[in-house]
């Protein structure tokens, strides 16, 4: 960092225009002037060299020396906030933690089976009876080392976690069926531990059946970027059968050789923060939390604030139900006391009075109503703007199309577009609809959504109006990567949105002499316009989407109908209209 002595200042090998400005205090517009008087063409975001950067702060009456570098492991990409608030921590009084480790795979492919597998046989303390009350989390021994994990269903809890700041995991466990091979679930899995960049560890499962093919699975862990360590890739692929409980120590195994490259430590006499990683409401006892500690002592009688829920534990107890004082970091716990349910992946922290909680409680409910209101939405008319800024590096988004035949030269475009100044990460890519999930995954990642020949479900399309992601949709490869090109320059032209104006469902169907055939509908939500867009839903199914041929309340030609009121509606060579469809009408406007 800079050390000023006098006029001098210390200054790397190389160093971006914007961060040189900060250093000597300067407008970044002034710099990127003396570079070019200089000879120099430099944007705010590029490097430049001691030299270069040597010869401009001299104008400037400072002395360039060059900077010591101590040799320190950087963490890279994405810092969890809980990491980031405890930053400060005296280097001298952090010590190892357990790993805290989440299990992740598609459906079926034995996640739970080998969660209990793996708690019968290496429970800590190994009681009879096993575990006496489910909290959501447990620890487990390994040659005298205790691993945390925690029991939560699936990625869309992984994602909600990361979308609020947390990081419960440091290492996912990804479970593979060695009869059945890398599925969509399994990739979606990959994808969401890449965006949190948190290290995998393979648990191939089913190894123990006759149709198991363990050669194939590693194929395809390679083609997913995870090349298995026996590939001279650095992915641990072990192979497990939760049904039989073999190789569950070579897992666990497994798990403390990855901690074991990993800087997991904690300060246990440090600032208390840590993670809900679920709550619910007893109607005996209140409400029942269970928190991870992450840095620090959490102790019966703490004062605590979780999102917007505030209180004195009055009680803790570790997973198997026994009553405890105190709770070290990596520990899940038990607790009663707080005033309301917090949401699973809010983070906790001890605060000294219960005034000072109802004033951070109060602080972030007004928090949380100013963001709802002006929710930064990631789309690409905004991107050249943060680029310019010097906030953007990358463009990460997550794409659908219909088929694969379409996909991969889509991402090998996109691939060609991202050699530039600003590179394009694409985080996730599959064949189907857009759904829930990618917008989670886009919400968490600040990822926009890209859609070729595919649509949005209502429901997705819901939760990225609620989350600001922003969708595109395309029919033809070269729009979407002329729209991308033209956002990476800044020459974005406004995008046409559409906007529902109201939904109504079909009771009946008619046949008139100029349409064929007429929707008897009822408006349900809004209303239903003559000159608007209309599509049309038999359940998940798109079957017509166009304008609207006619509008007609009773036997009046009419430009709109109400929520609430009847109509009959005509669709323009249309004639495959059922009893049950949904219809949605819409507007297009320029945002």
């Amino acid at each position: 960092m800079s050390n000023n002595n006098g006029n001098k200042i210390e200054l790397p090998g190389s160093i971006v225009v914007r961060d040189l400005a900060q250093k000597i205090e300067k407008s970044p517009i002034d710099l990127i002037k003396k570079l070019m008087s200089n000879g120099v063409m430099a944007t705010i975001n590029q490097s430049v060299d001691f030299d270069t950067a040597a010869i401009v702060v001299a104008e400037y009456g400072y002395e360039a020396i060059p900077e010591v570098v101590d040799e320190v492991q950087v963490e890279t990409g994405e810092v969890p906030l809980w990491r980031q608030m405890i930053a400060d921590e005296d280097e001298s009084k952090l010590k190892p933690r357990p790993p805290v480790v989440t299990i992740l795979g598609h459906v079926d492919h034995g996640k739970t089976s080998l969660l209990d597998a793996i708690r019968q046989t290496n429970v800590a303390g190994g009681e009879a009876g096993g575990i006496t009350q489910h909290i959501g989390a447990y620890q487990v021994e390994m040659k005298g080392r205790l691993i945390t994990f925690l029991d939560t269903p699936g990625h869309a809890a992984f994602t909600q976690m990361r979308a609020r700041g947390a990081q419960g995991a440091d290492i996912v466990i990804l479970v593979v069926a060695a009869d059945d091979g890398v599925m969509p679930q399994t990739k979606e899995a990959i994808a969401h531990a890449k965006a949190a960049r948190v290290p995998l560890v393979v648990a191939m499962n089913k190894v123990d059946k006759a149709n198991a093919n363990p050669e194939r699975v590693k194929q395809q862990l390679a083609e997913q970027e995870l090349v298995p360590d026996e590939w001279g890739g650095n992915t641990m692929v072990i192979p497990v059968s939760a049904k039989q409980k073999q190789g569950i120590d070579d897992l666990l195994e497994g798990v403390l050789l990855v901690a074991d490259n990993m800087d997991i430590r904690a300060n246990p006499q440090g600032k208390v923060i840590g993670t809900v990683i679920e709550a619910e409401l007893d109607k005996s006892r209140g409400v029942i939390a269970t928190l991870l500690v992450q840095n620090g002592t959490l102790s019966s009688g703490d004062v605590v604030v979780a999102g917007t829920a505030h209180g004195k534990l009055r009680a803790l107890s570790d997973y198997r139900g026994n009553s405890i004082k105190k709770a070290g970091p990596s520990t899940p716990v038990a607790v009663m006391g707080l005033s309301d349910v917090p949401s699973a992946g809010d983070l906790f922290q001890v605060v000294d009075s219960e005034k000072e909680a109802r004033v951070i409680v109060g602080e972030r409910a007004d928090a949380a109503k100013t963001q709802a209101q002006a929710r930064k939405k990631v789309s690409l008319e905004d991107l050249f703007a943060t680029v310019q800024a010097g906030e953007a590096k990358e463009l990460t988004l997550i794409v659908k199309a219909d088929v694969q035949g379409s996909l991969d030269p889509i991402i090998s475009e996109l691939n060609k577009l991202g050699e530039g100044e600003i590179a394009i990460k694409v985080l996730y890519s599959e064949t189907g609809n857009i759904t829930d999930n990618d917008i989670m995954l886009a919400s968490a990642s600040h990822a926009i959504v890209i859609g070729f020949n595919v649509q949005a479900d209502v429901s997705a399309r819901r939760l990225a109006e609620k989350e600001g992601v922003d969708i595109r949709l395309y029919e033809i490869i070269y729009r979407m990567t002329e729209d991308i090109e033209k956002a990476l320059k800044g020459m974005l032209e406004p995008e046409v949105k559409e906007k529902v104006i109201g939904r109504a469902q079909v009771l009946a169907v008619f046949t008139a002499s100029k349409f064929g055939k007429v929707a008897g509908c009822k408006v349900t939500d809004g209303e239903l316009r003559r000159n608007a867009k209309a599509r049309l839903y038999r359940g998940t199914d798109i079957v017509y989407e166009g304008d609207m041929g006619s509008l007609r309340h009773e036997k009046d030609d009419v430009k709109e109908v109400r929520q609430g009121f009847e109509c009959g509606v005509g669709f323009k060579n249309f004639k495959d209209i059922q009893v049950g469809d949904q219809l949605v009408c819409y507007v297009l406007e320029e945002s």
